[in-house]
C-alpha cells in the first residue's frame, strides 16, 4: 500500500493519499480546494489514477477539492450516507467495504463533531479519524449537528474499541503531530482519557471557541463537493 499524509497550513488540514501501486488506483481522503495542483501533480508524477475522492464529513474551515478533482480527473465523490450533501457519486454506510485493489477502507460511523462523520479504518492497521478523534484532542461539537454526548460515545465505543497498535491519522493537528496510535489516545488525550460522558460534556460545553474564519462559506460551498457556483447555478444545472 502506498500512503501519503498531506498538509495545507492555512487551515492545519490532513490529506490523505492512498494508492495501490499494482492497479495504480488511488483515493485521496479530504482533499483541500486550494491544494488540488499539488495533489494533482503528484498523482500524475507518482503515475496513479484518482478513482475516489473520500470525505469524512462536510467541513467548515475548509472548501473540499472533491468537484476540482472531479472534473479534472474523473473521480468519483464518496460522502457519509447521512451528509446534507447533494453531489456524492456514492454514499457510503456505517461498515460498508470501499475497495481499491487490494486496499480495504472501512467506514466507521463516528457521529458527533457533526451529526454524519465517518472514521475509516484502513487495511485493519490504521484509522483515519477525521474530526472526531485528534491527536490529544477531538473535534467541536457546537454546530453542523454536533453533540458531545455523541462523540463521548463515538469515541470510547467505536474508535478506542479497535486494537492498541492501530496508527491513528488525524483531519487535523495544529501543534505539530503526524500521527498516534489508539492505545496511546485512549491512555494520553485529555479530552477522554479518566472522564465519563458527563465530565466531557461539561468540557466541551465550556469550550467557548471562535467560529471557523471560512464557516459561512464552507459548509454551503462543501454540501456541494466544494463547487462555488450559486446555488441558482446549481439548480439549474440540476433540472436539465
Amino acid at each position: 500500500m502506498f500512503f501519503r499524509q498531506l498538509f495545507d497550513l492555512e487551515s492545519k488540514t490532513y490529506t490523505y493519499l492512498i494508492a495501490d501501486p499494482k492497479t495504480q488506483e488511488a483515493v485521496l481522503v479530504d482533499p483541500v480546494l486550494e491544494q488540488v495542483e499539488r495533489d494533482r501533480n503528484l498523482l500524475q508524477e507518482l503515475g496513479f489514477k484518482l478513482r475516489y475522492c473520500l470525505e469524512t464529513h462536510i467541513h467548515a474551515d475548509h472548501i473540499t477539492g472533491t468537484a476540482k478533482l472531479r472534473e479534472l480527473t474523473g473521480s468519483l465523490g464518496v460522502l457519509p450516507e447521512k451528509a446534507q450533501a447533494v453531489c456524492a457519486d456514492r454514499l457510503i454506510r456505517d461498515g460498508e467495504m470501499l475497495l481499491l485493489g487490494s486496499i480495504s477502507i472501512q467506514a466507521i460511523a463516528t457521529p458527533g463533531h457533526t451529526d454524519s462523520h465517518m472514521a475509516y479504518r484502513v487495511n485493519n492497521d490504521r484509522v483515519l479519524t477525521g474530526d472526531a478523534l485528534f491527536i490529544r484532542g477531538c473535534g467541536r461539537t457546537d454546530f453542523q449537528g454536533g453533540d458531545a454526548a455523541v462523540l463521548f460515545n463515538s469515541v470510547t465505543q467505536r474508535l478506542f474499541t479497535l486494537p492498541d497498535e492501530t496508527l491513528v491519522y488525524p483531519a487535523h493537528d495544529y501543534r505539530g503531530f503526524t500521527v498516534s496510535t489508539i492505545g496511546e489516545e485512549r491512555r494520553w488525550n485529555p479530552r477522554f482519557a479518566g472522564r465519563d460522558r458527563a465530565s466531557f460534556i461539561e468540557l466541551m460545553t465550556n469550550l467557548e471557541l471562535p467560529e471557523p474564519q471560512k464557516m459561512m462559506e464552507a459548509i454551503p460551498a462543501n454540501e456541494h463537493c466544494g463547487n462555488l457556483a450559486s446555488p441558482q447555478t446549481l439548480a439549474s444545472r440540476t433540472q436539465h
